[in-house]
Parts: structure tokens; sequence; C-alpha cells
């Protein structure tokens, strides 16, 4: 169903949700269109009586797990994108991201899968310490990998945060090219 609707607002407050959006100005109509769909489809499900919430937590969840399945093409968000959005800190926001992937696991298994797939994807290969690098900006993919990691075969080493580094994280060979296997990725 196509739904239209007016949003006014003050063109310091287009420029900043511009801003917050990570797009120009003339750009926001169709950045926002995504975060529309979101809301509606939040806003219809409480209506009827599919999901009523009596706790801020939970809407919270639903909102992002709405977002994911919207706006954020079926990946899960950097917990900086979270922080954005909510207007919380990056513990509140990993918190929230941890939340959402574990109760609606089922419904995110396609979105989890595909941003586990996208990370390894870019991952580097060292070959002089027989490591593979990767850039994660949240914390919840690199358990995730562990945890895909332990299903599979419990003597695999673990990816671990690569020392004096912020986000790059690394794992031995055996771990990157068993999850390449596993997510049907091409080995580098």
């Amino acid at each position: 169903m196509q739904v239209t609707g007016q949003l006014a607002m003050s063109d310091n407050d287009r420029g900043e949700l511009a801003r917050i959006l990570g797009c120009g100005q003339q750009e926001l109509e169709e950045k926002l269109a995504p975060y529309a769909s979101a809301a509606l489809e939040e806003f219809a499900s409480m209506f009827l009586g599919q999901r009523v919430f009596n706790r801020g937590s939970d809407i919270r969840e639903y909102r992002l797990y709405l977002l994911i399945k919207h706006a954020f093409s079926q990946k899960i968000p950097s917990e900086q994108e979270v922080c954005k959005l909510f207007q919380c800190t990056a513990s509140s926001s990993r918190s929230l991201i941890r939340a959402v992937m574990s109760k609606y696991q089922y419904l995110l298994k396609d979105a989890i899968h595909g941003t586990l797939r996208d990370y390894l994807g870019k991952a580097k290969v060292n070959g002089q310490d027989a490591s593979a690098v990767l850039a994660i900006d949240n914390r919840n993919i690199v358990e995730q990998l562990n945890r895909t990691l332990s299903e599979m075969d419990s003597s695999l080493p673990p990816v671990q945060k690569k020392r004096a580094s912020v986000s790059t994280y690394e794992m031995k060979l055996s771990s990157y090219y068993r999850l390449c296997e596993h997510f049907g990725l091409a080995q580098k």
C-alpha cells in the first residue's frame, strides 16, 4: 500500500537530519523513505494488536528490527549508526543490537548471515603470520563469528582484537577458511 505524508521541520533541523543520515539535503526525502516504511509498519502492527509493548526496551528493540528490515537493507548496522539514530551511548547501542540479534534471530537470519559474509568478504589475508585481518565496527559481529566457529568446531581459534587497534580484528587462517567455506565465500 502506498502512503504519503508531510513532515514539517526547520531548515536547521533539515540540515542536521541530513548530516545524521549521511546525505545532502536534496537527497533527504529519498533517504527517509525506508525509515517511513519502518514507522508505518510499527504503527500498523500496533493498531492491529500484533505488537503491543509495555516496556520501552521492547519498543526500541522492535524499532531496530524494523530499521534493519527496511532502512539498513537487511544488514546489521554498526554500533555508531545505532548511536546516531537512537541517541544513545556506544554500550547502549551494543546492548540494543545484541538484544535484537537474539530476540529476532530467526527473522533476521538472512540479515545476520549477509552481514557476516560482507565482513568476511572484506578480510585481508596476511600470509606472513598466517592470519586474516578484518575491520569490524560492531562487537556483536565478532561474537557471532566466534559463535559460528564454535558451532562448527570448538577447537578452531577465535576472532580476536588486534593489539593496539580500535576496531581491527584478526583470526588464524584455519578459522578464516572454515568460515569462508561455511558462508560460501571464495578464499583469498
